[in-house]
């Protein structure tokens, strides 16, 4: 089934290069989501959801949670990006709609991939993907942005890559399989080799998931991307390298380099939450703001995976949310594109009178972000806190607290700027899509539902992740 999902998805995506009419361009796309929704129902309701699968690929609890999330924030993308392309070429169209479609398509494969190798293959060609994004204006600019990426994602994937060879060399295992690996390790494999191999890893895969150390290359990706593809690139890729990452974490988990490697994870979350505390109070510029952002709630998710315990499902909910969230806060900047034409924070302002709907969106977003209850993100947060303090973790706990307090401040005082402050740019009001500004503060609003009530099958399936 999953041969068959790939390859209807890459078909449909690639024949969208060739189409030339808006009218087959949006039948396209409607083709491409009921192919999603399909695939999605099966994983749901007709037995994919853990059935038997291949050597490659395997529907576990996390790549079919992670899955239906991608499939909510893509779409969600794609239908505003349909406005936010409104007046552009044609031809520029549909490769942004087709590279789109390929880069679902790429995150869904690495969500999947049981083995090293696949998960390797997949994640790189989202590099491709995304690099066409980025170039999407044609500037010189997102010219600078796109190789960028090209080059530093190429390299953390090269290391990856050396990663998985010293891993190889150390369990002497002949097949790249998760469970081959992990039990071949588990039975003994040579320490200082899984030690270089999950540090090579470690950081290859940061730059997906915008972890320290090569997490900038994420911050410049979403600041030159258009914003419905940030808001796909900052939460779907970003997962892809989570669970790429927590999927190392797990195979780990039987070894005697075990704690070291939780040691490993802890001094990176704290490095992210750092940087992105401290970039938050200097950039200019919203779309970097909320990239930043992402960098500091996966440095929360990796301290949350080093402390172990209950902080891993704390971690892993904590991304959840995050997805929803992060999503729906740059769609809204997509709105305020629309309005100002720019994301400058020292001019742009006045945003609750001209579109009160699209402000109310950001307020609740910043409180959401900020973690105040009723957020889902204060439930992830106290939680590992709380298991930071259980340990005796009294470094981590003072760190995290005050870093998350300069986070607070930051954010807040960013967003009532914007909402508040007197304009001093272009303004364009007529161009606010109310309808847009309600569509990404639906996706908000799930994320409050989920800060009250978590189902008993989110908190399976969370559970089943967790498990060690």
């Amino acid at each position: 089934m999953m041969y068959l999902y790939l390859a209807l998805s890459a078909l449909i995506a690639s024949s969208a290069f060739a189409l030339r009419s808006l009218r087959a361009m949006h039948a396209a796309g409607m083709l491409f989501y009921l192919v999603q929704a399909g695939f999605a129902g099966w994983l749901l309701i007709g037995g994919g959801y853990g059935a038997a699968t291949g050597p490659y690929f395997a529907f576990d609890a996390a790549g079919t949670l992670f899955y239906l999330l991608l499939v909510v924030v893509s779409c969600y993308a794609f239908f505003h990006s349909e406005a936010y392309l409104r007046g552009s070429d044609p031809r520029t169209i549909r490769t942004f709609f087709a590279l789109m479609m390929l880069l679902t398509t790429s995150i869904a494969g690495a969500y999947f991939a049981s083995n090293l190798a696949v998960t390797w293959i997949f994640l790189e060609a989202t590099t491709i993907c995304s690099a066409g994004l980025i170039y999407h204006r044609r500037t010189a600019q997102a010219l600078e942005a796109a190789w960028k990426y090209l080059f530093v994602c190429s390299t953390g994937i090269a290391m990856a890559y050396l990663g998985i060879l010293m891993l190889c060399a150390a369990t002497k295992c002949a097949s790249l399989s998760y469970e081959a690996v992990a039990a071949a390790a588990a039975a003994g494999g040579n320490a200082l080799y899984l030690k270089t191999a999950f540090l090579l890893i470690l950081c290859g895969y940061s730059c997906k998931m915008e972890l320290f150390p090569l997490h900038t290359v994420g911050v410049d990706a979403n600041f030159a991307a258009p914003a419905p593809a940030s808001a796909l690139i900052s939460t779907g890729l970003v997962n892809a390298g989570f669970l790429a990452i927590l999927r190392i974490y797990r195979l780990y988990a039987a070894t005697d380099v075990f704690a070291w490697a939780r040691g490993v994870l802890l001094v990176a979350g704290v490095l992210s939450l750092g940087v992105g505390a401290l970039f938050l109070r200097r950039t200019n510029n919203y779309k970097r703001f909320l990239s930043y952002s992402t960098i500091e709630n996966m440095g929360i998710a990796a301290i949350g995976l080093g402390i172990g315990g209950a902080a891993v499902w704390a971690a892993v909910f904590h991304v959840v949310c995050h997805t929803l969230v992060k999503s729906s806060l740059f769609l809204q900047m997509a709105v305020v594109r629309q309005v100002y034409n720019g994301y400058r924070i020292n001019r742009i302002g006045d945003y609750i009178r001209i579109n009160p709907v699209g402000a109310v969106g950001l307020l609740t977003g910043m409180v959401v972000l900020a973690a105040f209850p009723p957020s889902p993100l204060f439930i992830s947060e106290l939680t590992i806190l709380s298991e930071a303090a259980a340990g005796g973790r009294w470094w981590l706990l003072a760190a995290m607290l005050l870093l998350t307090c300069i986070v607070i401040y930051s954010f807040c005082a960013r967003m009532i700027r914007l909402c508040y402050q007197p304009n001093q740019d272009e303004l364009h009001p007529s161009a606010a899509d109310r309808a847009l500004s309600w569509s990404a503060l639906s996706l908000l609003g799930i994320a409050l539902v989920l800060g009250f009530w978590q189902p008993d099958l989110l908190r399976g399936i969370i559970s089943e992740i967790a498990s060690l």
